[in-house]
């Protein structure tokens, strides 16, 4: 009987440690902090510890995305938003929640935090699927719920699940919004789904330029808007989200798997060192 309960004490020991490595593989590093060059950092999130921090975020709650059509009902339960692992987690589940058949998460720093110029940066991974359209983007701190795009918005960050291999930068103001707006499609040779990226801004007075990976891909000027409202010399908010469905997340696909996850590891911004 001693040499079973040893063996039993070695092969629990053996299969806890196998699940220990497993788990170990799966989350990434956490990533430290290095200013770019010419950058000093003025404000982040790393997204440790247990819980969200509710001095830099809060919660849109509601239905439809707010005349997007979207699928999902946003809240602020653990099930659609937490911390886990070092990662900011923003899951779609699909069930029925209020009237809608799909839920998820909507966070911003409105009321908490905003910013007015500054590389604006996030290192996360998207989820796959048809129908999913994760976004890391920017309103005007004037935003009322009433006032867009007078207010002003930079999608530093959108991806639709139908195109895995696209990420899209898109500026939206009076007279250039909804598919109006100024953007730049930026393919990729692989899905983006596949791994962690980088996603930024360099937004100046006169121009604002986006990052995939550190490389650029798009800049805009006030040029670019002709004698249309250059609206991106006020205070911005910063939001992350993940929609299901809706005008550019497209049909849900019958193949697409619930729950799914964007995973964030970190919001930094940065302002210039020698300003």
């Amino acid at each position: 009987m001693k040499r079973v309960s040893r063996f039993i004490t070695l092969a629990t020991v053996l299969a806890c440690l196998l699940v220990a490595c497993s788990h170990a593989a799966s989350v990434p590093s956490p990533t430290p902090i290095t200013a770019p060059r010419g950058w000093k950092l003025v404000w982040h999130d790393e997204f440790e510890g247990s819980a969200i921090e509710p001095s830099n975020w809060t919660f849109d709650r509601g239905a439809g995305g707010w005349g997007n059509g979207e699928a999902q009902f946003y809240t602020s339960r653990p099930e659609n938003a937490r911390q886990e692992d070092g990662l900011l987690i923003i899951e779609a589940r699909q069930e029925k929640h209020e009237d809608s058949y799909y839920t998820s998460a909507r966070l911003k720093t409105q009321g908490r935090q905003s910013f007015q110029y500054g590389r604006v940066e996030t290192r996360l991974k998207v989820p796959k699927g048809a129908g999913l359209w994760p976004a890391f983007w920017m309103l005007g701190k004037n935003f009322d719920g009433k006032n867009w795009p007078d207010c002003g918005e930079i999608d530093i960050m959108e991806y639709v699940g139908r195109e895995p291999d696209l990420v899209i930068g898109t500026a939206h103001g009076p007279g250039y919004s909804g598919a109006l707006g100024l953007s730049k499609w930026n393919r990729q040779t692989t899905s983006i789904a596949d791994d962690f990226h980088t996603f930024a801004i360099e937004w100046q007075p006169d121009q604002i330029k986006w990052f995939y990976d550190g490389a650029e891909y798009f800049t805009l000027t006030r040029a670019d808007v002709g004698d249309r409202k250059w609206v991106f010399d006020q205070p911005f908010f910063i939001i992350l989200n993940l929609a299901v469905g809706g005008t550019l997340g497209g049909v849900i696909g019958p193949d697409t798997s619930f729950p799914a996850q964007l995973q964030v590891d970190y919001v930094r911004v940065f302002e210039p060192a020698n300003p």
